[in-house]
């Protein structure tokens, strides 16, 4: 096995930015990679058709097609990401019949989706039932997984930064004047980033802080309209940007926040963590397996006087966080380099396939 490359056939929405980040990193480390999705994208993959009207059909009546992949393409893994989703699609295909099915967990996977019907709760377990092995970017993740569905073989593998953009921390830990605040999650109603709004606006309006959101997201038009009466213009915004723009801008600021209501171990925050952000993110589960009060400020979902304080001490503070900086390098370097943990989810996908084989 270990002298052929590795067959994967990845199940993934083609669009997604971290679909396209995770199979260019298998192909780089010598993956043959088949990327199959009912969605459309930049990167080479084979488009299964949609049938139907509803979307939520099309993961059910693709599953023949996913079979005649399998046959044609003759995998050594199958690792469909989404659980809820493609792992449903390869369940019904019947996949680890042909071989071990490697299911990627997503957060909403398990914290959102189940929560929608019976239905969804059901199909979720299904798909949950079907695999070899779970991976999931958090602990938390996995606990809520083991509600629905009795798992043996997990592993967390968080997703992290890649080694080369470490160079991008500024070597001038000087906290800007006004403070520079990125808030990077699209707005969707799980990120909230109109409660920093409403929670920032004095502060903002008197020009202690700037802050940087993205434009995009299905709630943006919603966001800015809402925005608008309580601090005029003077939020910045920021279009889709490719990964090395993205981060240049990143590293720009001095305060990585998130206000997520739900969320497994956020990639934003730990490349904020890489880059020497002071990193600020409500309290909630998935966060604190990377973010604690010795390396950060973690404040209480929807206490916005809470938040009020913590940029208002660095604001009004003269410690340029030096000290956490380096630490939260270290917890990065330790356990969030990308190149090393997709080597990681490789070696796993290898003995799947060599057990199989024997």
């Amino acid at each position: 096995m270990s002298e052929q490359p590795l067959r994967i056939l990845v199940l993934a929405d083609a669009g997604s930015f971290h679909t396209e980040r995770y199979v260019t990193e298998l192909k780089r480390q010598g993956c043959e990679t088949l990327l199959v999705s009912l969605e459309d994208g930049r990167i080479d993959h084979y488009r299964l058709r949609r049938k139907g009207f509803v979307q939520a059909f099309w993961y059910v009546l693709a599953a023949s097609e996913v079979k005649r992949l399998i046959r044609q393409f003759q995998p050594d893994i199958i690792n469909p990401h989404f659980v809820s989703g493609y792992g449903f699609t390869v369940a019904l295909a019947q996949a680890k019949k042909s071989a071990p099915v490697v299911s990627q967990l997503w957060g909403s996977d398990v914290l959102l989706v189940p929560g929608k019907s019976v239905f969804h709760a059901r199909k979720t377990a299904y798909a949950l039932n079907h695999a070899d092995l779970l991976l999931a970017d958090s602990e938390y993740v996995v606990d809520e997984a083991r509600k629905l569905a009795e798992i043996n073989n997990w592993r967390v593998i968080p997703w992290g930064i890649e080694r080369e953009y470490l160079a991008y921390r500024r070597s001038d830990y000087t906290v800007n004047r006004p403070l520079r605040v990125i808030v990077p999650r699209p707005h969707e109603k799980v990120y909230d980033n109109f409660f920093v709004v409403q929670a920032l606006a004095p502060m903002i309006n008197a020009g202690l802080v700037k802050v940087t959101f993205p434009s995009f997201g299905s709630l943006a038009g919603h966001f800015r309209l809402n925005a608008k009466p309580l601090v005029g213009d003077s939020l910045r915004f920021y279009d889709p940007l490719d990964r090395p723009n993205f981060l240049k801008l990143m590293a720009e600021h001095d305060v990585y926040l998130s206000a997520a209501i739900s969320d497994s171990s956020p990639v934003s925050l730990i490349e904020a963590m890489a880059l020497g952000l002071i990193p600020i993110a409500a309290n909630i589960s998935g966060v604190r397996e990377w973010l604690g009060r010795r390396n950060g400020y973690p404040y209480e979902l929807y206490d916005a006087a809470g938040l009020q304080k913590v940029i208002g001490d660095i604001v009004q503070g003269c410690d340029n966080h030096a000290e956490m900086r380096e630490r939260n390098l270290e917890i990065v370097k330790r356990r969030g380099i990308f190149e090393e943990n997709i080597a990681e989810t490789i070696g796993l996908m290898r003995s799947l396939a060599a057990e199989r084989k024997r």
